[in-house]
């Protein structure tokens, strides 16, 4: 039932560019890192947004969802407190986690309500986690991990959006050359670091980047405190 939901609900975005008779289609792709706030540009020159609809799909097993129907926000969703409508009629979204990773359409229709622009915006989410407790002595492997659309195999669009994930030392160089870390990558969305660490590495820095076509798109850093506690930003 649900498939047949996500099925009609893109189906009704097709029929109505369809219906107008003339459409117009804005495709960006945003990366932002977890916790962070993002702004989803609906690229129009409306002001009024009781016209505005925002639906999000992530293409997996779970349907499109409705975030903001005719310009209100939908309630019965899990991230409604931390949506709001921005200037432009545009999409902010709060501490942004790794699941508000997908594909979030704008749709918007002119008073004569004869023509539909609409704007599909690809968000992806840069996610660092740790495998284990951070003390001394004990061996811990950071992820580094690149959320995008879930059904699209991530070999695919990396090679052809020119996507890179790296990790960098604390001067900012691209390759790890102390013996001590470990570097590998078991999916081009996904790159990890192993070390033991010692009490030198208190208040150390990683750093994953990701680039696009040799330009910086976002980064994450991961610092280790001494008490075992770590932070993120």
């Amino acid at each position: 039932m649900a498939d047949k939901c996500h099925l009609c609900l893109l189906g009704l975005i097709f029929l109505s560019s369809l219906l107008t008779g003339s459409s117009e289609v804005d495709e960006t792709r945003v990366f932002i890192s977890s916790g962070e706030n993002v702004h989803l540009s609906c690229k129009n020159g409306l002001h009024d947004c009781r016209s505005t609809t925002w639906i999000y799909d992530r293409f997996s097993h779970t349907s499109a969802v409705e975030l903001i129907n005719l310009g209100i926000k939908k309630k019965d969703t899990e991230s409604h407190e931390r949506l709001s409508l921005g200037s432009g009629c545009s999409l902010n979204i709060r501490n942004v986690s790794k699941e508000d990773y997908g594909l979030y359409i704008c749709q918007q229709w002119k008073l004569n309500g004869q023509k539909l622009t609409a704007a599909h915006v690809y968000l992806h989410v840069l996610h660092v986690s740790s495998s284990s407790s951070q003390t001394a002595g004990r061996s811990v492997t950071l992820s580094c991990q690149l959320y995008s659309l879930a059904g699209v195999s991530c070999d695919d669009w990396i090679r052809s959006e020119k996507i890179e994930l790296f990790w960098v030392n604390q001067a900012g160089v691209k390759k790890i050359s102390d013996s001590r870390y470990q570097e590998s990558t078991p999916d081009h969305c996904i790159i990890t670091v192993n070390t033991t660490l010692l009490n030198e590495d208190d208040n150390r820095e990683w750093r994953c980047k990701v680039t696009q076509r040799d330009q910086v798109r976002t980064s994450v850093t991961y610092t280790v405190k001494s008490s075992g506690e770590k932070t993120i930003s």
